[in-house]
């Protein structure tokens, strides 16, 4: 007799555990659902994309002044 009422409290602590672990993360996912994750920080504009013809520099960087410095100053 003590050990079938022990194993019915066990599973029942078990069965509440489960539903408190579940109603947690049903808490959880609604703060995050309310959240605006994709919303640009106030005071930073958005990205534009790039269209297609936009154009990638494949030559030195337009500022060589420190590179300058270090060849001709000696």
């Amino acid at each position: 007799m003590e050990t079938a009422v022990t194993v019915a409290v066990i599973l029942f602590v078990i069965v509440a555990g489960m539903f408190l672990i579940h109603r947690l993360n049903v808490q959880h996912a609604e703060r995050i659902g309310a959240f605006r994750y994709s919303d640009a920080l106030p005071g930073i504009r958005q990205r534009t994309r790039k269209g297609p013809g936009a154009t990638v520099s494949n030559g030195p960087p337009a500022d060589t002044t420190r590179r300058e410095h270090r060849q001709g100053g000696r």
